[in-house]
């Protein structure tokens, strides 16, 4: 028996550049790691199969699950003979949030599988698998700071981000990705990330340009029903955020703070108005 950590993700920058042929879509995001994560327990010779058990009673136990998923396609692409396996996942991360909570369950998975049965598969092959799970899992099994590119899975090491605190707002409704996605096709984006600049103050150390720079493009297409997102927004800024934005298709929006102190305090502001809040840190790389 295994514990396997799930780290959440946020998105420093989200921008689309092109619709492929094979109808996904070419992104360029810089993508940060956070302590906010789910808590997998996995026992092998279990039986038969993948048979998953979470604390909420509304997450499936069958291969719709990402990490049941992630072991299919472990052993098809290996080789080795699938083990039975029992999983206790323990989620902290929200659903349907914007964080990846799906997909770093499928890399913790993953993690466990060649560590444990395959200790000699090379980081790189590993990825390529979790790229067949999903377009985050790669990601989520490096972990880090890094500019993810193609679908996500085209990965980019970049310096850390410097120490702050984060506070993550998840909001009481999901955002359809496929809505955005479309909005996206129909209407033209006429801003796009600093993705440069970033990438510049990331390696100078600077958090406050790190903060200036945050931009999500799917936040030009929201519509109006989503407005709570921008409401968040502006909460966070009012209290004293160096930034805030949304986090993947959303509806999570965060805010960096240099001081934990009054990131603390943010957070308790915030759930006294009735939001969900979560204090996070920056995780470094997780995969070797």
């Amino acid at each position: 028996m295994a514990e396997a950590l799930a780290y959440a993700k946020i998105n420093l920058t989200l921008d689309i550049l092109r619709r492929r042929e094979d109808g996904y879509h070419d992104m360029r995001m810089v993508m940060q790691s956070v302590s906010l994560c789910d808590r997998l327990t996995i026992r092998t010779g279990a039986g038969c199969g993948v048979r998953i058990d979470s604390n909420l009673s509304y997450l499936p136990e069958d291969r719709s699950n990402i990490a049941a998923k992630a072991a299919e396609i472990f052993f098809a692409e290996t080789g080795i003979s699938p083990v039975g396996l029992a999983v206790e996942l323990e989620k902290h991360i929200p659903v349907c949030a914007g964080m990846a909570g799906g997909s770093s369950d499928g890399a913790a998975m993953l993690r466990f599988l060649r560590d444990t049965l395959s200790p000699t598969l090379e980081q790189e092959e590993l990825e390529r698998i979790g790229a067949l799970v999903g377009s985050d899992v790669p990601f989520c099994l490096r972990g880090g700071t890094a500019l993810a590119e193609g679908r996500g899975e085209v990965l980019t090491d970049l310096p850390p981000l410097p120490e702050c605190t984060i506070v993550l707002c998840k909001p009481d409704f999901p955002i359809s990705t496929p809505e955005l996605f479309a909005a996206v096709r129909l209407r033209r984006l006429r801003c796009h990330p600093d993705t440069a600049g970033m990438r510049e103050a990331l390696e100078a150390g600077d958090l406050i340009g790190v903060a200036r720079r945050l931009y999500n493009v799917f936040e030009d297409v929201l519509p109006r029903k989503y407005r709570r997102v921008f409401e968040l927004k502006r909460a966070l800024l009012d209290l004293d955020a160096l930034g805030a934005s949304m986090t993947g298709s959303g509806p999570t929006v965060f805010g960096l703070y240099a001081d934990h102190q009054r990131a603390a305090e943010a957070a308790e502001a915030l759930r006294e108005r009735g939001e969900l809040v979560f204090l996070s840190q920056t995780v470094g790389r997780i995969g070797n």
